[in-house]
């Protein structure tokens, strides 16, 4: 994948400003469990996910996790480069999930290329938007909706993720993703296999019934 592939105002840039973008996109490549960027670690810089999957996450005060998005190929991470936004002081940590492929372009080299091109700085903030939308999206799960249809929710997106009903998820990686206690996870899984919409057994959770989560799941 080119680094053209990631700007669809591409052919809107001038042949010196694509040139830049081209010249200065590093190709990196990492394995799942790399931590690319922890907390209020220096700027990383724009990050272009050619393949693979990451996580972005948030840390509390207390050590408790919560993933706010996630990125696959084709997206771009704006918070990856926040030495861009002054105003922004989110403490994002970015994690591999999936064996990735990603090109890093430096902040200061796009933040002059936004400066020199309204197309780039418009599609930049369009980025920006939907990132805030998710954010926005995920307060409003935690603040006003159950835990029992969070969880549902998330258990049938991890199996549309990897196309299979067994998942390979420990309750402690449920329990970051979705920013509460391992044990309020297991008491909770508990009940579902009591229901018969999950089995449980060591480091992995299997679907019996996604219909069942699917109407728990239903907001």
């Amino acid at each position: 994948m080119n680094v053209s592939e990631f700007f669809p105002m591409w052919e809107k840039l001038t042949p010196p400003q694509r040139r830049r973008l081209e010249e200065s996109a590093a190709w990196r490549q990492a394995p799942a469990g790399t931590i690319l960027r922890r907390g209020g670690d220096d700027c990383l810089g724009l990050l272009l996910v050619a393949k693979g999957q990451l996580r972005a996450s948030l840390l509390s005060p207390e050590g408790r996790e919560i993933t706010i998005y996630r990125l696959f190929p084709r997206d771009i991470c704006l918070f990856s480069a926040s030495c861009m936004m002054r105003s922004i002081q989110f403490d994002i940590t970015i994690e591999v999930e999936k064996d990735a492929g990603f090109y890093l372009i430096p902040a200061p080299i796009y933040q002059g290329l936004m400066e020199e091109s309204a197309q780039l700085a418009n599609y930049t903030n369009e980025i920006m938007a939907t990132r805030f939308s998710e954010v926005m999206w995920l307060m409003e799960q935690v603040m006003w909706r159950r835990f029992d249809q969070r969880l549902a929710a998330f258990l049938l997106e991890e199996s549309r993720l990897e196309g299979a009903k067994a998942l390979r998820l420990t309750h402690e990686k449920i329990a970051a993703h979705l920013g509460t206690a391992r044990e309020v996870v297991t008491r909770m899984l508990r009940y579902f296999q009591s229901e018969g919409m999950v089995r449980l057994a060591r480091g992995t959770v299997e679907l019996t019934d996604p219909a069942g989560l699917e109407a728990l799941a239903e907001p």
